[in-house]
């Protein structure tokens, strides 16, 4: 018997988020929560201890492992992958290959860098998202 009752199917979407994520905070845990509204299944990649020397000056207060171990804790997060060695290289990215990339207010540089990536072609069909 139809009841008029229908069923909407949301296509999947895979969402990337980037970060260090050195000790999560409320910050953390809103901005995982509004990229997650964004698809259906979410990705968390964590800066190398060595990147975020490179990038910040300092070692983060947290190794890259305790970092991986206190997202996987977060029930919204799906997967978490360390991100590539070196900077601009994106073939963990390209691995994922997500249909969102959700970036915080504070990613600025990489948003401007993932724009040039995705002109030059290397990497396809993705969103961002500020």
């Amino acid at each position: 018997m139809d009841d008029g009752s229908y069923r909407i199917i949301m296509p999947n979407k895979k969402v990337v988020i980037f970060g260090v994520f050195d000790g999560i905070h409320e910050g953390h845990l809103a901005f995982i929560k509004e990229a997650k509204k964004q698809g259906n299944n979410l990705v968390a990649i964590v800066a190398r201890d060595e990147m975020v020397q490179k990038l910040k000056g300092k070692i983060p207060k947290y190794n890259e492992v305790e970092r991986i171990n206190s997202l996987l804790e977060i029930e919204d997060i799906d997967l978490v992958r360390l991100g590539d060695l070196y900077i601009e290289t994106y073939n963990t990215l390209m691995e994922i290959n997500p249909d969102i990339i959700y970036l915080g207010y504070d990613q600025q540089d990489l948003s401007n860098n993932l724009n040039k990536v995705i002109k030059k072609g290397i990497l396809k069909n993705i969103k961002i998202i500020h």
